[in-house]
């Protein structure tokens, strides 16, 4: 997982918004952070590779050699380089980091006419023509947002609106954009609609990569049999370059489009039926199928899957190897048990390709919503999540991911807490399904542990829970309660309850204050309180 420390000059105090600082100083972001999305410390929080600025490393041969981002996603204004005025960089205690920039990105601004011309062009009269700060080899940086960029130069491309930023091998920043080639007239083709436009006909044709510092753009063509793209290179020779010619460490990135699969899978959900009579019925139509997803306001409602991208083995695959593959599960419509699942692949000669697997209508396998339903019927989770839906903390709940394990499917949930006062979820509990079981820990390996049995026990669906949620951490207990054997005296019992009153308050008022590490720990004591009660009541 990659994101981008992009620079929101709009952020900036009201009084801090002038000509020099918005043109001159403030212009561009810096650096991006990574971590792998399976690790994370005890907290809760990412475990990071990239961190920190200046950007440090914590993975060999991984390293960002040139980290100021002047073309991005949020990059919306023109700004004035290599001038008098050096530009922010990040703060740096009491100062700030400044730098100057080196590249050759942008428009050469020369003498006073040349100046003045793009002064004219770009609205900014009052100011160019007459500034101390630019000079002849200052340069004029424009169109700087990623998808305005590719657009003005190939605006007979449909380009994606999610972008996504490449560490390269030589530490260089580079934006990779999916561009498609589409058409509304391809004959007896059902339409569909792409960002409000009617299309029935569409080809990812095309991988535009932006160099986020000098903002260089290159076109490489991954379809060559496209026959629109065809009539464009013939019309345009050099603007478009092969396949083979993307660098490996840029080419190891590339990966099916998420938008394409989307649309694809709409479509197949009613074309996949081939017999005439079946299909003018509509006995067999699919639809993507849905999950559990927070609101704004944390309501919990119904929602799409979206495509979700795995390392895993395809069934039937001879080689064994992982592949980076982008799923999506299909449900029959107005049904909610799986009914199969398509696969894109991304790595290799498979780019491109994909992969549909049908499961047998003879039996039933739970959907993704029917496992939301699973693990909100579970006396232990739902308790948990209801307590942890208090003041002071908010339950967001994640993608739900289905994964194909040889002949079985896992489903895998994370579950997040946000604290009231903090802006950054920490991940609180994984939970995962199999066709008859269901057990969550505090990772992905402790609830893995548990649904197999070789640590923890494992939460059987619609049966007894046989172990309880441990506190804020959300790690399955793994041993029995903590009562000992014999009776407890009613003051025994009186304490106990007034112990577990104030373990209780104190929970609810370190989770308001964002302490979440005390506050599992204070459901820690509670737990064992109410553990040694149950076993009183017994």
């Amino acid at each position: 997982m990659l994101a981008v420390r992009e620079l929101n000059v709009d952020k900036l105090p009201e009084s801090s918004h002038n000509w020099i600082n918005d043109k001159l100083i403030y212009t561009h972001g810096y650096g991006v952070t990574m971590n792998p999305v399976n690790g994370f410390t005890a907290e809760g929080l990412p475990t990071l590779y990239l961190s920190n600025m200046p950007v440090e490393s914590s993975v060999a041969g991984l390293k960002v050699t040139r980290p100021e981002i002047y073309f991005g996603e949020m990059t919306n204004t023109d700004v004035y380089v290599k001038t008098k005025q050096q530009e922010f960089n990040y703060p740096q205690g009491q100062s700030n980091n400044l730098s100057t920039y080196e590249g050759t990105g942008g428009i050469t601004m020369g003498g006073f006419f040349h100046r003045l011309l793009l002064a004219f062009d770009r609205g900014d009269l009052t100011k160019v023509p007459f500034s101390d700060d630019i000079t002849a080899d200052s340069r004029l940086l424009m169109r700087r947002n990623v998808i305005a960029r590719v657009t003005a130069l190939a605006p007979f491309l449909h380009f994606d609106r999610d972008p996504y930023i490449v560490v390269g091998e030589d530490g260089r920043l580079s934006w990779v954009v999916d561009a498609y080639t589409t058409s509304a007239t391809y004959p007896y083709s059902a339409q569909n609609a792409l960002d409000n436009q009617p299309v029935n006909y569409i080809r990812n044709s095309v991988k535009a990569v932006v160099d986020a510092y000098d903002g260089t753009v290159t076109l490489y063509v991954f379809d060559s049999n496209d026959p629109i793209l065809a009539a464009w290179r013939g019309i345009f020779p050099t603007l478009f370059k092969d396949a083979s010619a993307m660098p490996a460490g840029l080419r190891a990135h590339v990966r099916y489009p998420e938008l394409l699969l989307s649309l694809q899978a709409e479509i197949y959900g009613l074309y996949h039926m081939t017999d005439p009579e079946v299909f003018y019925n509509r006995e067999d139509q699919w639809s993507v199928a849905t999950q559990t997803g927070s609101g704004q306001s944390g309501e919990q409602a119904a929602q799409p899957m979206r495509p979700n991208f795995v390392l895993m083995t395809l069934p039937g695959e001879q080689s064994g190897g992982l592949e980076f593959v982008e799923i999506l599960p299909f449900t029959p419509i107005n049904r909610n048990n799986m009914i199969g699942w398509i696969a894109a692949r991304s790595d290799g000669a498979h780019y491109g390709t994909a992969a549909v697997y049908n499961f047998p209508k003879t039996r039933l396998v739970d959907g993704p919503q029917q496992i939301e339903s699973r693990i909100d019927q579970n006396a232990q989770l739902s308790g948990q999540l209801s307590l942890w839906n208090q003041q002071g903390s908010h339950v967001i709940r994640g993608s739900l991911l289905v994964i194909p394990c040889g002949r079985a499917l896992l489903y895998a949930e994370p579950i997040y807490l946000q604290a009231q006062h903090s802006p950054m979820p920490e991940l609180r509990l994984v939970v995962l399904a199999l066709q008859d079981r269901l057990a969550y820990g505090s990772s992905f390996e402790a609830a893995l542990s548990s649904l197999f049995g070789s640590q923890t026990p494992s939460l059987a669906a619609n049966e007894p829970a046989q172990n309880t949620a441990t506190g804020a951490s959300g790690a399955a207990s793994g041993t029995t309660s903590g009562a000992t054997s014999g009776t407890t005296s009613g003051t025994g019992v009186n304490a106990l309850i007034g112990q577990a009153g104030r373990d209780f308050d104190d929970y609810r008022r370190l989770t308001a204050d964002g302490k979440l590490a005390e506050a599992g720990q204070k459901l820690d004591d509670l737990k064992q309180a109410l553990d040694q009660l149950a076993a009183h009541a017994r």
